[in-house]
């Protein structure tokens, strides 16, 4: 019982560890188009749970849960059509 709780838990963590916070400054997202077509960008990538962005800050939060690389976040605000000024890991 104790050694199946231990990797229970161990896969649980290692698991959790993979998914983070991204904040993303996006430079020239000024409208609610903009927000969506970014939204649906990030939404198509199996790597990220949810997608929340303000246009406001003109920032995207991600909630990832498996690894998403800076340059496959990069790619896909380049293809969105916008620059991005920072990456941000939480």
């Amino acid at each position: 019982m104790k050694k199946s709780f231990i990797i229970a838990t161990l896969l649980f963590t290692s698991f959790n560890a993979m998914a983070e916070k991204i904040i993303i400054g996006v430079d020239g997202m000024v409208c609610s188009f903009c927000a969506q077509g970014i939204t649906k960008k990030f939404k198509a990538e199996k790597a990220v749970s949810s997608v929340d962005v303000k246009l406001e800050d003109h920032k995207v939060t991600l909630e990832t849960k498996s690894a998403l690389s800076d340059d496959q976040i990069k790619s896909i605000i380049k293809d969105a059509g916008y620059s991005i000024s920072s990456i941000v890991r939480e």
